[in-house]
């Protein structure tokens, strides 16, 4: 899949693990991580595969969140992001990176 970032902090940290800006800081393992789900994202062939992988549980929530699909991180946090087919071709937006404390807010 083709893997576009909403927001330049995203970009940053899986090019570069670390972006521009105190407020976008993460621990070494959170980027790391990070960067293997992002990896996962674009090596899939599909969104279908995503749910074959249990470790990301991945989820398409509703409500205020509806058109949003998620994957873990970690216990911590999940990467949102939307999901567009242009073609035979799945392009993802990755849209954020949150704390699962502020996950529902």
């Amino acid at each position: 899949m083709e893997i576009v970032f909403e927001k330049e902090y995203l970009r940053q940290l899986y090019e570069t693990g670390k972006a521009e800006g105190k407020k976008y800081r993460f621990q070494p393992q959170i980027v790391s991580r990070y960067q293997l789900r992002i990896k996962m994202l674009e090596q899939a062939n599909s969104i279908e595969e995503l749910y074959n992988i249990h470790s990301l549980h991945y989820e398409v929530p509703k409500g205020d969140k509806a058109g949003i699909s998620s994957i873990r991180v970690n216990d911590q946090y999940r990467i949102e992001f939307t999901v567009k087919q242009i073609s035979s071709e799945a392009v993802v937006t990755i849209c954020n990176i949150l704390e699962l404390s502020n996950h529902y807010k």
